[in-house]
């Protein structure tokens, strides 16, 4: 027997909710599997970071072409940076990535890769004097931050903005050291950093004044040059 509806109460109808994709089935194995995967891709990011010192990390689109400007303002900026000590690092595949390790690789100075493996495969650039290869991007998003003294965004597509709003979110919260973030390009980022000030900070008091400090826009390979050298060297 139904139990009865009290007078004004909605009637709800129930109804399972199916899962269209098929669920995985995790087992001990694999579990285990999983785990030692993650463990060894760690490992063996420290192993080749612990080699290098001075460091630059540089983000950005994989899909610019060689003859861009911010493809050459990459390549630059690489290679001046490569010039006084810097070690480059990238996510070694193609675009912005490409070019900053060309301009270090041209620079006769350390030229590091950090790729991911993809279902559609990415592949490796020509430019890099050390690379190493992950599965996991949470593993090389931590490889392409740990050694750095400065974080250098190009414009990009959604991986960037991705790295870029996490770095934020470390220095905001403290878990990592509040080291330099340059954003080089004002007119790709400033609608983004528009956003930030009028939508988060202004409208929906969802960040703090200070936290629009974490970063610095720039225009040119110059200005950011002159900026990290300034933030970075003694």
């Amino acid at each position: 027997m139904e139990p009865k509806k009290k007078e004004g109460q909605k009637v709800t109808t129930h109804r399972i909710c199916r899962v269209k994709r098929e669920l995985r089935y995790i087992d001990e194995d694999t579990i285990a599997d999983r785990v030692g995967g993650i463990t060894s891709e760690f490992i063996r990011g420290f192993e080749l970071l612990a080699k290098y010192d001075l460091a630059a990390t540089f983000f950005g689109s994989s899909k610019c072409s060689l003859d861009s400007e911010i493809y050459k303002q990459a390549k630059d900026l690489a290679h001046k940076l490569s010039d006084v000590g810097f070690t480059v690092i990238t996510g070694g595949a193609s675009g912005i990535m490409e070019s900053a390790n060309s301009g270090a690789y041209e620079a006769g100075g350390n030229s590091v890769g950090i790729n991911i493996s993809l279902p559609a495969e990415q592949m490796d650039n020509k430019f890099t004097t050390d690379s190493e290869e992950f599965s996991h991007f949470f593993t090389r998003k931590v490889m392409l931050t740990f050694a750095s003294e400065v974080y250098i965004y190009f414009p990009g597509g959604f991986g960037t903005l991705d790295e870029f709003f996490e770095i934020l979110t470390l220095i905001q919260t403290k878990k990592i050291e509040a080291i330099p973030i340059i954003l080089v390009g004002r007119k790709f980022w400033t609608p983004i950093i528009k956003l930030i000030k009028e939508e988060l900070f202004e409208k929906h008091h969802t960040i703090l004044e200070e936290d629009m400090n974490i970063y610095t826009l720039v225009d040119s390979v110059d200005e950011a040059y002159n900026v990290i050298l300034k933030e970075v060297c003694e």
